[in-house]
């Protein structure tokens, strides 16, 4: 048998390459070695944009389309729709009654997060994040959790939730592990934050030729650099860092010659334009064909659901017959 993996994305908004490399590659990989359930978390895409129940909507199949166009084959991986399994909700709500508020307020990612958008006060939702993602991990009993090193505090969070339910009525739940990927942090195309769509700063997966283009074209780069003969510093430039991730065979060079002033930035910015739209053509090429029959997509999502409802439906019996609320 092999191990059980959950991942998956609040659908705030389709992924970019920050999404791609700190995740989406990795989960690909991880597809041909473990039983992987992907999540569209619709319900935990509310916790911050409760007011935009329409964006997440639009953004379902986006999403969708950008995992397959990645390389996720629904035929390896369950990709399964959040809201669509009540099971999840239920465990929640189970979950809540013995996680104390002052230690969801001490949870690192939540409080960095709530700094990060400015809230003063939290919603109920908001702080109960940790709670909604330990039920959908133990729902389907995952034994791993690609994360990133800002969100093993979740999963410590799930699995203190997951003992303390075991020693309160049996040991029916599976304490997962983090599995802490080695990925660098792709820098948005300001140089300063994360790429985001918010901030304006990122390359989307399902972007044109001419759009990468564009938007590699105006990235930031070195500010020292007025001229191509000019000393530069490529470890400032977000530009070389995409070299370092999308055309590592060539990067050695790039930085040799940009410390020498013999390469300009425009024919930096056009190498790794090139190098990016290599890598989005197969993306583009699968992207079309699921694009061009959405019906093929739909009935997707439907079967992966069903999968993961009949696994959360089993679940949920032994949770019940645990707690003795088995009452017929």
């Amino acid at each position: 048998m092999k191990e059980r993996i959950l991942t998956g994305d609040r659908i705030t908004g389709k992924l970019n390459f920050g999404h791609y490399v700190g995740s989406l590659k990795n989960r690909v990989e991880l597809q041909t070695q473990y039983e992987t359930y992907l999540l569209l978390a619709d319900v935990q895409a509310l916790t911050t944009h409760f007011e935009q129940p329409d964006l997440i909507q639009e953004n379902l199949r986006q999403v969708a389309l950008d995992y397959l166009s990645a390389g996720i084959d629904p035929d390896q991986a369950t990709i399964f729709i959040q809201s669509l399994i009540p099971e999840i909700a239920e465990l929640t709500i189970y979950f809540s009654m013995f996680v104390t508020v002052n230690s969801l307020r001490h949870n690192p990612t939540i409080k960095a997060e709530a700094t990060e958008r400015g809230y003063q006060e939290m919603y109920y939702g908001f702080l109960g994040y940790p709670v909604s993602q330990a039920a959908d991990i133990t729902f389907c009993k995952a034994t791993l959790v690609p994360v990133g090193e800002d969100q093993v505090p979740h999963i410590e969070q799930t699995r203190k939730i997951v003992r303390r339910f075991n020693q309160l009525y049996k040991p029916v739940l599976v304490e997962p592990k983090p599995l802490v990927g080695d990925v660098p942090r792709l820098v948005g195309l300001d140089g300063n934050h994360k790429m985001s769509k918010s901030l304006g700063n990122a390359i989307y997966l399902d972007s044109t030729p001419e759009e990468v283009r564009e938007k590699i074209k105006k990235a930031t780069t070195d500010p020292a650099r007025i001229h191509k003969t000019d000393i530069g510093h490529p470890e400032i430039c977000p530009v070389y860092a995409y070299h370092q991730v999308f055309r590592k065979e060539g990067s050695d060079e790039i930085y040799e010659s940009c410390k020498k002033g013999q390469i300009g930035c425009v024919e930096c910015k056009r190498s790794i334009s090139q190098s990016i739209n290599d890598l989005l053509e197969p993306m583009r090429e699968r992207r079309s064909l699921y694009k061009n029959d959405p019906k093929k997509v739909d009935e997707m999502l439907m079967s992966g659901t069903a999968k993961a409802r009949q696994v959360a439906k089993e679940t949920m019996q032994e949770i019940r017959e645990a707690m003795s609320m088995n009452y017929f």
